[in-house]
């Protein structure tokens, strides 16, 4: 007696942006925030918030794939449920209440070879758009990054790439310039050193983009600036 055998499943098909409606209702507070939010009355920033709305927009309308990766947490993750709280109390409402609905599917990483270890209990990211993110793109970068309380993310810059910062919850410096709210936006071109810090009370969640060449974004080559000695005398 023989018995044939169980025909084989087709492989599964990844499912479409636009079949995902929680990752397209997280980009859409995205554009909201590049497309209504105030530029300050800066070219740069303007230009910059231009170029993150048109790339986004055509990947929407490209409806791409979804390449999913397996979800992981870090240390700092601990505080994501606080900072999302705080978020959906204060004018960044609806991007935390996307961002909630898909934390469970978040794969938080350091972006670092070698990470310090104060640091790596601290600090991570997610990116939700991009070379590496759940929805793909060549052409910008979008995710979050979040931090513990009482943190100080070391002197950093980024080589042929533009970079945002919007606050969503927690209050933070940058520079130890001024004391950024929830609603902030602030700007690096290519090249500028920046040293976040932030408050002693509450986790800090940012929403970031990045622009620039698609080879510089699929290989940022993130590194920690060294620290500058001061010279004698002064």
């Amino acid at each position: 007696m023989t018995h044939d055998s169980e025909p084989s499943l087709p492989p599964a098909t990844p499912p479409r942006l636009k079949d995902s409606p929680d990752w397209l209702y997280l980009l859409r507070e995205f554009d909201a925030l590049y497309r209504h939010g105030s530029d300050g009355g800066s070219a740069p920033i303007r230009s910059h918030r231009k170029r993150v709305r048109d790339a986004l927009s055509a990947t929407i309308a490209a409806d791409p794939a979804l390449t999913l990766r397996a979800p992981q947490a870090k240390p700092v993750t601990a505080h994501l449920p606080r900072a999302l709280d705080l978020g959906e109390r204060a004018a960044m409402q609806g991007m935390a209440r996307a961002l909630r609905e898909v934390r469970a599917d978040l794969t938080w990483e350091y972006g670092y070879a070698q990470m310090p270890k104060a640091l790596a209990r601290k600090y991570a990211y997610c990116e939700v758009l991009g070379p590496h993110g759940p929805v793909p793109s060549d052409r910008l970068i979008l995710g979050f990054v979040l931090f513990a309380p009482n943190t100080t993310y070391p002197q950093h810059s980024h080589t042929e790439i533009e970079e945002s910062y919007i606050s969503i919850a927690g209050a933070w410096s940058e520079n130890n310039a001024a004391v950024y709210a929830p609603g902030s936006l602030i700007f690096n071109r290519s090249g500028d050193e920046h040293r976040i810090t932030t408050g002693d009370r509450d986790p800090c969640l940012l929403a970031y983009a990045w622009t620039g060449p698609a080879a510089r974004l699929g290989a940022p080559g993130m590194k920690l600036t060294a620290p500058r000695r001061a010279r004698p005398g002064a």
